[in-house]
């Protein structure tokens, strides 16, 4: 001690001083990482006031929100409706009547774009098809479209109504058993159970609040899955990480999926792999279609939403990122970090869902999504036109006497261009999931219509 005095004094008033200087610059780093550590702890609390007791019983999102009210303001948000550039939900006026008491609709997606009742003619999605809304719209809308008119299944419920309690209902208390019986029910009569459109209790464990997936048909299929990657036994809510329950919990409902049997079961194609191609492999290999093309008699198929899949394909699946970071991304309220519960479209917030990763403009952000999504466009409707002219010719050929076997090349071809383009069209991206993917996807969907177009000849 005595010696570091020693030289303390040596130094003199200069080296004193740059001493005492360093120490200070020393002390406020530490203080400082001590305060940012402790800011991080502090973010990573969840805003929680026990208010009520919550339990596996109790699906109204309200009750909930008296526990987590941050999170619940945030999930009544989702009336919100606000159009992008190639989608979304703007509010158009509608005459109430007793088939359909609501008041306001989305825009129709078969007006928008004509083609599509050629491409489905025969099939219900040829009679109404929206744009989709906020979450908190997804009961009513299943419940009023004029698809139901030709007649809905109790499977359609499984994506569009909070199920986790219809199915312990059903089955007495065993999940399982209740999907499967609520499959095989009329629609209606799966619909007088439906309260709540997607709720907390179908992604949180109300003991804890951990993330859970509640749907036995992502069970299954992605079991399946894991199954093909070499992973045995996989069990979705005990072996998945909690970055991959971030993008399961959604991918439950975002995904592409067909009716097994007679009982309707609720199925995701995946035995094959989750592209495009091999969802097309395996349907071609269990001879699965979902109708008979009105004009042509092609055994057609309907692709639903695969947001999951396309984005399984895509660069931000490969670094990572999950579908919560971008269309729930955290935002600070106080001294709380809270994963945003107003479930919408990054292009409308840009700063918070893409700014935590890329140091850009809001601006530029949305010119290079606007960039993916304008050229995705362009491609679209160039396999839109290609598909249309396969329709026409196939329809011209059977009136000409063309021969049934190439009347049936012909068919297959427009069954498998038509899903193709269809898988793009049905998911919600514009493009913007899986640029590439999606090229790849549009340019064989335009060279199979120009094979079958070939094929007649």
């Amino acid at each position: 001690m005595k010696a570091l005095l020693e030289k303390i004094q040596n130094l003199g008033n200069r080296g004193l001083w740059i001493l005492l200087s360093a120490g200070f610059v020393v002390g406020l780093v530490l203080a400082f990482l001590i305060a940012e550590v402790a800011g991080r702890l502090q973010e990573e609390q969840q805003p929680y006031f026990q208010v009520v007791e919550l339990d596996d019983s109790i699906s109204d999102p309200s009750v909930w929100g008296e526990n987590f009210p941050l999170h619940y303001e945030m999930y009544k948000r989702t009336t919100d409706m606000e159009r992008t550039r190639y989608g979304g939900s703007e509010a158009l006026p509608h005459v109430p009547d007793e088939a359909d008491p609501r008041s306001v609709v989305t825009q129709s997606k078969i007006d928008e774009d004509p083609r599509l009742k050629k491409m489905w003619a025969g099939y219900a999605f040829s009679i109404d098809f929206r744009e989709e809304r906020g979450h908190a719209y997804m009961l009513t809308d299943q419940l009023y479209t004029l698809r139901q008119k030709v007649g809905q299944p109790g499977t359609c419920l499984n994506c569009h109504a909070s199920t986790y309690n219809i199915y312990k209902d059903l089955g007495d208390g065993d999940i399982m058993k209740g999907f499967h019986k609520m499959n095989s029910m009329p629609y209606k009569e799966v619909a007088e159970k439906a309260e709540h459109p997607v709720a907390c209790i179908d992604c949180h464990n109300p003991k804890d609040m951990d993330l859970r997936v509640t749907r036995p048909a992502f069970m299954i299929g992605i079991k399946k899955v894991k199954a093909k990657e070499g992973i045995s036994n996989y069990d979705v809510n005990e072996d998945a990480t909690r970055r991959e329950m971030r993008t399961y919990v959604c991918a439950q409902c975002h995904v592409e999926y067909y009716f097994e049997g007679k009982e309707k079961t609720l199925t995701y194609p995946w035995d094959n792999g989750m592209k495009a191609d091999e969802i097309l492999a395996y349907y071609d290999k269990i001879n699965f279609k979902d109708w008979t093309h009105k004009d042509t008699g092609a055994p057609a198929l309907k692709a639903q939403h695969p947001e999951f899949e396309m984005y399984s394909q895509g660069i931000h699946a490969r670094s990572g990122v999950t579908c919560a970071d971008c269309h729930m991304p955290y935002v600070s309220e106080g001294a709380y970090k809270v994963s945003d519960h107003h479930v919408r479209s990054p292009y409308l917030n840009t700063d918070a869902s893409c700014g935590t990763c890329h140091n850009i403009s809001p601006d530029e952000l949305r010119k290079r999504i606007d960039t993916i999504q304008d050229t995705h466009w362009q491609l679209r409707n160039v396999a839109m036109d290609a598909l249309m002219d396969l329709i026409s010719d196939i329809e011209k050929a059977q009136k000409s006497g063309v021969a049934e076997s190439k009347l049936k090349a012909a068919r297959d071809y427009q069954r498998k261009s038509q899903f193709l383009l269809g898988f793009v069209e049905a998911e919600n991206s514009t493009g913007f999931h899986a640029p590439q993917e999606s090229a790849r996807i549009l340019g064989n969907a335009i060279d199979m219509a120009r094979k079958g177009q070939a094929a007649l000849r």
